[in-house]
């Protein structure tokens, strides 16, 4: 017997927004950001940091090089908790609405070809 599908917004807590928090890390970091003013910003704690910098968190997903330039924009409208948490959103709704999330899934879901469940059905 197969496990049934996961989700989309199980797919989204579990994979995009800790790869979304890597991806924002690692720009806050390049930038010089330390890593203590990083975790204040983004919510999460400051070994929670080192993980997605070293790598052991957050890893699961590589998002496309459109995702990344989208983050890095992002990246430069943080500046406190508040643009943090409007980025991540901003982030995930792009995520959503460029399909992204879909050909995440699909790579993360075996037998997964075709979907449109995110998109089926919308509330008008």
């Amino acid at each position: 017997m197969t496990s049934p599908l996961k989700h989309p917004q199980e797919i989204e807590v579990w994979y995009i927004l800790p790869a979304i928090r890597r991806e924002l890390v690692v720009v806050l970091k390049e930038r010089g950001t330390s890593q203590k003013k990083i975790a204040e910003m983004v919510g999460i704690a400051q070994s929670a940091v080192s993980q997605y910098l070293t790598g052991k968190r957050g890893g699961e997903v590589v998002f496309p090089k459109e995702v990344k330039d989208f983050i890095r924009k992002c990246a430069d409208k943080i500046k406190d908790t508040k643009t943090a948490y409007q980025q991540i959103q901003s982030i995930s709704d792009y995520i959503r609405k460029s399909k992204a999330l879909c050909k995440i899934h699909a790579a993360l879901e075996g037998g997964l070809n075709s979907c449109d469940i995110c998109y089926s059905g919308s509330v008008k």
